[in-house]
């Protein structure tokens, strides 16, 4: 089938207690992975983004590609840009068929922000894209995260219900504990925090850095209004480690073969993720 916006499957997610995973999707092999495992587990899903990604294919190609993969399987999933970083690369994913995303201003001023993210709702939504913004910042929780600040700032809830107001986005990125990568330690999410912001914001919240969150944190975290969660560093680690293991000892498998073990060992954390959010026969 075709992509949906985020506000069919997370949508139904907010409303039900659960959310849909996100997982970052760099090439058509773990496109392919992603969407065959939802469509065996009739679950929705999110194929991300972000600008890394495009030395592989510029959006409209990466698009391109997508959406011929996603005709091949009785799946809802979205096609999503994560962490824009300009409001440049955010019009060309738009342009290129994405249904959702994201422009991550959450490292200027609040005025920029809003600003910035009420231009893109206003040239995205007719067209019926959704649009995710982040508000307080979601930091990193080791170097090798390609994505968060060096600090986190914890969101605050009047001001996050006065940015959905203002800039008009259909989701928020919070930061209430989590952050990007491999965390040292269990990390804490704060659900008194969490509470707070369910209560004053009246759209889905995203929980970006999923990777090494608690089953039961993040269930918990779905009754309190996070209806999505970004996958990212456990499916990188993951790829690495089992192809770099195949030319341990002095092997020399031939490249399609390594990556094609490495690609097919995705799919038990792309199912895994799709239990623990709860989105398993949601679709």
């Amino acid at each position: 089938m075709s992509f949906v916006s985020m506000a069919d499957p997370v949508g139904k997610a907010y409303r039900g207690g659960y959310a849909v995973p996100a997982f970052c999707a760099w090439n058509a092999e773990v496109m392919r992975v992603i969407l065959q495992t939802a469509a065996r587990l009739r679950a929705p899903v999110i194929l991300m983004h972000a600008r890394p990604d495009f030395t592989l294919l510029p959006p409209s190609m990466m698009a391109e590609v997508a959406q011929v993969l996603a005709k091949r399987f009785e799946v809802t999933a979205v096609l999503h840009l994560d962490h824009g970083d300009t409001p440049g690369l955010a019009r060309e994913c738009v342009e290129a068929g994405y249904t959702s995303v994201m422009l991550d201003y959450s490292a200027r001023s609040f005025e920029e922000n809003a600003g910035a993210l009420r231009e893109l709702a206003e040239l995205a939504h007719p067209l019926g894209i959704s649009v995710e913004g982040e508000i307080g910042q979601v930091g990193k929780a080791d170097e090798s995260s390609a994505e968060g600040g060096a600090v986190s700032a914890l969101t605050d809830p009047g001001e996050a219900a006065e940015y959905v107001r203002r800039s008009n986005v259909d989701l928020l990125a919070v930061s209430v504990g989590n952050k990007h990568g491999f965390y040292r330690g269990e990390p804490r999410i704060d659900f008194g925090l969490l509470a707070e912001l369910h209560a004053a914001v009246k759209v889905p919240l995203v929980m970006h850095g999923g990777t090494g969150i608690p089953e039961k944190d993040i269930r918990r975290s779905a009754q309190l209004g996070i209806s999505k969660v970004n996958v990212a560093s456990e499916l990188v680690h993951g790829f690495r480690s089992t192809f770099n293991a195949q030319f341990e000892g002095g092997a020399h498998p031939w490249m399609t073969a390594a990556l094609g073990v490495a690609t097919a060992s995705l799919e038990k954390t792309v199912e895994k993720w799709i239990r623990i959010t709860g989105a398993e026969g949601k679709a």
